[in-house]
């Protein structure tokens, strides 16, 4: 069973930027679409952005314009590019590829961004 490993989160001040990764644990395995999720505490886990195999992109609104989602088919690798950051984008980021009413991996732990000054 394939399985996704986030990296790259951290502590950053408001307006500042990071870039999450997301690694497959097989290169040779269809993950796509591949999405970016979210959870603060207290609240649900929230799609954030989605890329389709063929690079087809979808964002929140809260995120649009600040976010980039981008993928690599060949190392089954997703970025999330974060600019402007800002206090509400503080939370536990993950990854994973929606499919139907469920994913195609169990959650890993996620990767924390913390937006503070």
């Amino acid at each position: 069973q394939v399985q996704f490993v986030e990296s790259g989160g951290g502590l950053v001040q408001p307006g500042g930027a990071l870039r999450l990764s997301c690694e497959a644990s097989q290169s040779d395995f269809n993950i796509w679409p591949m999405a970016w999720y979210r959870q603060a505490p207290g609240n649900e886990r929230d799609l954030v952005a989605l890329i389709t195999g063929d690079g087809a992109t979808r964002y929140v609104d809260s995120v649009d314009g600040r976010f980039t989602i981008a993928g690599d088919t060949t190392k089954n690798t997703v970025y999330l590019q974060m600019n402007d950051l800002k206090p509400e984008d503080t939370a536990v980021y993950y990854c994973n590829s929606p499919r139907d009413t469920s994913f195609l991996s169990p959650w890993g732990q996620g990767t924390q961004v913390t937006v503070s000054s």
